[in-house]
């Protein structure tokens, strides 16, 4: 059985926590596309390093308050 590696993100909660923040209003600040945003809430995406430091950026928050790798359980 093969066991994934998987990052978590707040990124809908910080949207939500910034008035609401559109997926576009976020990609825009961050320099990708509204799917790259939406992959990345829904986990379908894992982010580069810069851009997940842009979003914590945007949002005031650090790295690991916005993203959080859980490694898989052997």
């Amino acid at each position: 059985m093969t066991t994934i590696n998987k990052i978590h993100n707040k990124v809908r909660e910080g949207r939500f926590f910034a008035n609401e923040m559109t997926q576009q209003d976020l990609a825009e600040l961050v320099g990708v596309t509204r799917q790259t945003i939406m992959a990345i809430e829904k986990g379908k995406y894992s982010p580069s390093l810069e851009v997940a430091f842009k979003i914590a950026l945007v949002f005031g928050k650090s790295l690991e308050e916005v993203f959080s790798y859980q490694p898989a359980a052997d």
